[in-house]
């Protein structure tokens, strides 16, 4: 009996030991946390009850790890749950490095490289709703953390013996509450299910996954930071929603056309990752799976960027319920179009359609849990061929980088606006690339190099990234048919990111052992500023190239310094500064403010004696709509960047706004249907998913408002679509009760062109600037703009009352700098910038977004400059 005793009591230790879940006690069932099974009908719950359970899940298994990453814009902790068995948890550490030394070591001896390959596992990045209304993957993610750390599944074991599956589970923890609060504040009523109105961000909204090489959001940062510099995974998922009516699931590969510069191995292992996506949902009997269909990956900006690091980075995107409501699709309005897929019908691409009918938030959940569940698989049954793989393709960039050119990236000392300089090399820096400054002077090629100037070696693992954002970039043409259409890109076709910020950048085609000789590395935090030069004796100086001259003249006029500005260039030493420069007193304030400063300002022993001008703080409205508004939240996040002080007025408030209260009205990129009516009509009706208090329009009246206050002494900034609300007939109503019509002497002709084959789909073009005018400040004579083909412009000799001038317009020839149009000879000579005057006030118009998506600061001081001079 005490043998038999004994027995009992060794084969409990071998179960315990064996599943070491049954020693523990039982994670937190999701079904009785949230109190509902999540992915249930007209049930969400919020980011902070989200990570509430994952924390409660740390506290209960020896499974799962929550490792803070980051913090959202609006300051909400951000986490990645680390999933896999007790022992890889228990040495993340180690694995962590193993991750680092395959990611970018190139030198690994035979025995090191195989010892890691050995020991190391295969990391899994997946990041779950950053669009915030594709609210599916991160509701289904309680049900995927508590399956893989509970299951006694023998083969979901096997892979987490494998694996680390590193999920995030909401990638925008802000938007994330904001829609499920609008969600449950409209459930039950008329308007459930009704968008959310405004952007799911602090700012961006749905271009928060356009931000992945300016990182300029603090969630993309903390995103980008796992797999550029901590992390090091090996395979990355990003996970999204679609529409209602097409295919129900996208999985690898994408379509055409994609990235030249991309190693055709990840290409391969994207296949090899959605095969067994699509052969595994399939068999869990999930229909309408699609791949090679509309998404294309060619453009960095997204999530995905991390392709450019050699991570096989994948998309997938599921069809969407009306949040957490169910949808009815009928057979008959399922439909497929593009690239991919010309019909919603059974294809290679989407071998087993959907048929129709209701369409729960539960059914997305299923595809994101079996979708996880092939991801899971396919790492683990791979893990020493992509661990291989990764270490491989290391020292083969590096290679590449020792025998192909370019072979270096410079970027000069001496530029224009040398704080964006200074940007860039912290941009470069968070990306994860190694960056050096030459200790002496170089002639090569007859060119001569200074000490100082930065340099990107090409010979390290991320050299995909370096070309990508060095380069211009010139779009791979491909075709549907031979001789046939061209296959259009997805999104934008520039992102270079010296010709955005207006630096001089030299591709070098020679391997120069003098310049490799005379490489130190970048000391951070990376400053061109001298601190002799925060010693003043009179007073400052700050030159009209330079963005941050602006940034630091708002700032002082909000803690209300006096500013002066120079009309003309003068002289301080042998120095020249340029037209529209700005001039300080010295003060604690100031003082203060230099000290922030990445350049050094000019110092200033006295007043300069010339001619100068205060500069005024204006009071400025800046139009948002409620549909979001994505330019406009791009504008909110340059101007409190820049210190800029605003108040948001909407569409529906103009009516009955006291305009007296503003100098300047701002009117960012945005639908003039949308602006004046409340809908969008731009192709067939529309009728928006908001309740009637969020769809007022500008209006007659409030138009009328709009032109008075322009007559009467105001300025309107616009640009993009938004210019089109001031063509055609304007009316003021005059106190006697009169009305005036006329009409402001420029065209939009962007649509007129765009009908005979302009077109341009996000394309840096070159433009003339009229030099040495106050809108044209710190600008140089010729840059680029980034253009989408619409506005552009015509003028004519004004009426009574009205003037205008053209300020910038784009060249007969050599228009296109970077990207991709057609047809682009047809803007030739026409004007892209235009001055108007009306009365007492004035407008300037632009035909492209000055501030487009905070990545093109070439052209920010053409708002400054609007903002700030009389």
């Amino acid at each position: 009996m005490k043998k038999i005793y004994h027995s009992f009591l060794w084969l409990i230790a071998v179960l315990l030991l064996s599943n070491p879940v049954w020693g523990q006690k039982m994670p937190g069932n999701p079904t009785k946390f949230f109190g509902f099974k999540p992915g249930a009908d007209r049930q969400l719950f919020t980011y902070e009850k989200l990570i509430d359970y994952f924390k409660l899940l740390d506290s209960q298994s020896d499974r799962l790890k929550m490792i803070k990453i980051g913090t959202s814009p609006m300051g909400k902790p951000m986490y990645v749950a680390m999933i896999s068995n007790e022992q890889n948890i228990a040495h993340l550490d180690q694995l962590k490095e193993i991750n680092k030394q395959l990611a970018l070591n190139p030198d690994l001896t035979p025995q090191q490289r195989a010892q890691m390959i050995k020991d190391g596992r295969v990391f899994i990045y997946a990041t779950l709703s950053m669009h915030s209304s594709e609210v599916g993957p991160s509701q289904a993610s309680p049900l995927i953390a508590y399956e893989l750390i509970t299951s006694k599944n023998p083969k979901i074991r096997h892979w987490l013996d494998k694996t680390v599956y590193m999920m995030v589970p909401c990638h925008n923890p802000d938007g994330m509450d904001m829609v499920v609060n609008n969600y449950l504040k409209y459930r039950g009523t008329e308007y459930e299910g009704a968008s959310l109105p405004g952007v799911y961000h602090k700012y961006v909204g749905h271009d928060n996954n356009r931000d992945f090489i300016t990182l300029s959001q603090t969630d993309t940062k903390a995103i980008a930071n796992v797999y550029n510099n901590t992390w090091y995974p090996q395979v990355m998922f990003e996970k999204h929603q679609m529409g209602s009516s097409g295919v129900r699931y996208f999985v690898p590969p994408p379509t055409d056309v994609i990235a030249q510069v991309i190693d055709a191995g990840l290409w391969d292992w994207m296949k090899v990752f959605g095969a067994n996506m699509i052969t595994d949902m399939t068999a869990d009997s999930l229909k309408g799976i699609a791949q090679q269909y509309i998404f294309d990956d060619y453009w960095p900006g997204s999530t995905e960027t991390c392709l450019w690091k050699n991570v096989i980075a994948m998309l997938t995107e599921c069809a969407s319920a009306k949040f957490a409501t169910p949808v009815y699709v009928e057979p008959t309005e399922l439909r497929a179009g593009g690239k991919g897929l010309a019909e919603y019908k059974k294809s290679i691409n989407m071998p087993d359609p959907w048929k129709g009918g209701w369409w729960h938030l539960s059914d997305i959940v299923q595809y994101e849990i079996s979708s996880t569940k092939a991801i899971i698989k396919t790492a683990a049954l791979h893990k020493d061929a992509i661990l291989k793989y990764r270490n491989d393709l290391c020292r083969k960039e590096v290679k590449k980088g020792e025998t192909q050119a370019p072979y270096f990236y410079i970027v000069p000392l001496q530029q224009r606006d040398p704080g964006e300089l200074v940007d860039l090399v912290h941009i470069m820096h968070e990306q994860g690339i190694k960056i050096y400054r030459l200790k002496k002077d170089v002639l090569v090629n007859n060119r001569q190099f200074h000490q100082g100037d930065i340099v990107f070696p090409m010979n390290q693992p991320y050299r995909p990234f370096i070309k990508e954002v060095m380069e211009a970039q010139s779009y791979p043409i491909r075709h549907f048919t031979p001789g046939g259409k061209i296959i259009r890109p997805y999104d934008i076709t520039s992102w270079s990111l010296p010709l955005h910020k207006g630096l001089k950048s030299c591709a070098m085609d020679k391997n120069s052992p003098d310049i490799r000789a005379n490489l130190v590395p970048v000391k951070y935090p990376f400053t061109l500023k001298n601190p002799e030069n925060e010693n003043a004796g009179w007073g400052y100086a700050f030159s009209a190239n330079d963005n941050e001259s602006y940034q630091t003249v708002f700032a002082l006029l909000g803690k209300k310094a006096t500013v002066y500005r120079a009309p003309a260039a003068f002289k301080v030493g042998s120095q020249t500064l340029p037209a529209g420069s700005f001039v300080v007193k010295n003060g604690a304030a100031v003082k203060d403010q230099v000290k922030k400063m990445k350049i050094s300002p000019v110092i200033l022993s006295k007043k300069p004696d010339l001619s100068m001008e205060k500069v005024k703080l204006p009071r400025i409205a800046l139009m948002v709509t409620w549909f979001h508004d994505m330019d406009a939240g791009w504008t909110r996040f340059i101007f409190d960047t820049y210190h800029i002080p605003y108040t948001e007025i909407h569409p529906g408030d103009v009516a009955k706004l006291d305009f007296s209260r503003f100098d300047i009205l701002v009117f960012p990129d945005m639908s003039k249907s949308v602006l004046m009516d409340g809908k969008y009509t731009e192709s067939g009706y529309y009728q928006p998913n908001y309740p009637p208090e969020y769809t007022k329009g500008i209006g007659e009246e409030g138009m009328q408002k709009i032109m008075a206050f322009v007559n009467n002494g105001g300025r309107i900034l616009s640009w993009g679509r938004s210019v089109d609300l001031f063509e055609g007939t304007q009316t003021i109503k005059k106190k006697n009760g009169n009305k005036e019509s006329f009409v402001l002497p420029f065209k939009n002709i962007g649509p007129q062109l765009q009908k005979k084959g302009l077109y341009c789909p996000g394309t840096f073009v070159r433009v003339n600037w009229k030099p040495n005018r106050w809108l044209t400040y710190g600008m140089a004579n010729q840059t680029g703009i980034f253009y989408r083909g619409n506005p552009v412009f015509t003028t004519w000799i004004p009426g009574f009352g009205m003037d205008r001038r053209v300020m910038g317009w784009f060249p007969e020839k050599k228009l296109l700098m970077s990207g991709y149009a057609e047809n682009l000879k047809m803007v030739g000579n026409k004007p892209i910038l235009v001055w108007v005057k009306k009365g007492k006030g004035d407008l300037i118009l632009y035909g492209f977004s000055p501030i487009f998506r905070a990545s093109t600061p070439v052209t920010y001081k053409l708002v400054f400059n609007g903002l700030l001079q009389e």
